[in-house]
């Protein structure tokens, strides 16, 4: 079916909003994900579009995007070879253009109505709006098992010691002015499961306020986090995150990669 000419005056002016999803090996979560975001954004009065960044998968997930029907919210594909989530969160922000810049998890575990709320505070003048979990307002549904829960415990004490007053630094739901997305994106080295952390961290460092807002979110099956194979190499990268947030500013320039001690990261 041809797209409608409602569809058509929306896709030929500039979004005002792009919204990042980094994908590794997603076919299976990829296209209900998709499904979900485009109908939301296509509800919304402005233009808006969806980049999947592919981070080297090995099943279809590229093909998927490539292959996606076209409408009034654009879907388009970026490729990343670097391992790791934070690299394709990193490469997605990078080729994004729009005043307002997001990015989401593929299996969309936060609901999508956050967005409104998100955008708003955007609009207002906000830089920076995070989904957290720990947030009174919030709805979780965890299935976690306890070894993981206490994992995230410690998780969150460590990264409280970089980003201050934040409670939820991993929550996959997050939203910026795109300048300063696009600024900070430039900045990252971590590529995987704490970039956030650094993220957040470089944000608060250039004066940024970061709003916490409540989510409804629940624990989707599919996740590729183990704590006995990771948790370590996600202490060494708070680490590393730790002595690079304290070493004296350099010019700007593109950076090196660390080697992923998490080569996924991906929820």
């Amino acid at each position: 079916m041809p797209p409608s000419p409602q569809g058509d005056e929306r896709t030929s002016r500039p979004p005002l909003l792009e919204i990042v999803i980094p994908a590794y090996n997603e076919e299976g979560r990829l296209p209900g994900g998709l499904l979900q975001l485009c109908a939301k954004l296509a509800r919304m009065p402005f233009p808006s579009s969806v980049v999947v960044v592919d981070n080297d998968s090995t099943d279809r997930t590229a093909e998927i995007v490539e292959t996606w029907p076209r409408g009034p919210v654009p879907v388009r594909l970026i490729r990343c070879a670097t391992p790791g989530k934070g690299a394709a969160v990193r490469a997605g922000l990078l080729g994004t253009s729009a005043p307002f810049v997001g990015f989401l998890d593929a299996d969309m575990a936060t609901d999508l109505g956050a967005i409104d709320v998100a955008l708003g505070l955007l609009l207002s003048g906000e830089r920076v709006v995070i989904g957290s979990r720990g947030h009174d307002g919030s709805l979780v549904e965890n299935r976690h098992s306890k070894v993981r829960e206490l994992g995230a415990f410690g998780f969150r004490g460590l990264a409280g010691l970089l980003v201050h007053g934040v409670s939820d630094t991993q929550c996959g739901f997050k939203f910026f002015d795109g300048v300063l997305a696009r600024d900070i994106a430039a900045q990252l080295r971590t590529p995987g499961f704490a970039f956030d952390v650094e993220l957040l961290a470089r944000c608060l460092r250039q004066g940024s306020e970061v709003t916490e807002i409540p989510v409804c979110w629940r624990d989707m099956p599919g996740s590729r986090f183990s704590p006995a194979r990771h948790t370590f190499g996600i202490v060494l990268e708070l680490g590393r995150i730790w002595l690079r947030l304290r070493a004296r500013p350099r010019p700007a320039a593109r950076p090196a990669w660390e080697p992923p001690l998490d080569p996924v990261g991906y929820p």
